[in-house]
């Protein structure tokens, strides 16, 4: 029988993950949560929250599967890099930078925000077909 040891994560590594329902009252709660948290750690919240705001609406808006949640997870290293993972049930909906909008349009600056704030972003597989979609920012 093989054992696999567990995943270990180095003291100085701050982890916060939830599962919140995939609905705009969940992404709201996302964000607001990424604010206290990171309060609580006692950083810098204002881009992160952006950057949070922006996944979560998209989990919610093209990454619902009726019945499923999305996740969001924060890990903030020793270095003051925090990554931001969300996690939705669409893995066959790949998130990309549209081309430039209209100024009056309604949507499509999603990802612009993101790119704005974050100092690198992508999408990784998930299981049960799902996907995370990650953004890692410097709070130095």
């Amino acid at each position: 029988m093989s054992q696999k040891s567990p995943t270990r994560i180095p003291a100085h590594t701050r982890l916060f993950a939830v599962q919140l329902s995939a609905t705009r009252r969940g992404a709201r709660l996302a964000r607001l949560l990424t604010e206290r948290q990171l309060d609580a750690w006692g950083e810098p919240y204002e881009a992160a929250a952006h950057v949070v705001a922006e996944l979560a609406s998209n989990a919610v808006r093209h990454g619902r599967v009726l019945g499923r949640d999305f996740r969001l997870r924060l890990e903030l290293r020793a270095d003051r890099t925090l990554r931001v993972e969300v996690t939705d049930a669409r893995g066959d909906r790949i998130p990309r930078v549209p081309d430039p909008v209209e100024e009056d349009a309604e949507g499509g600056r999603g990802l612009r925000i993101v790119e704005a704030y974050a100092d690198r972003w992508g999408v990784t597989g998930a299981p049960a077909g799902a996907k995370t979609v990650w953004a890692e920012l410097a709070l130095a």
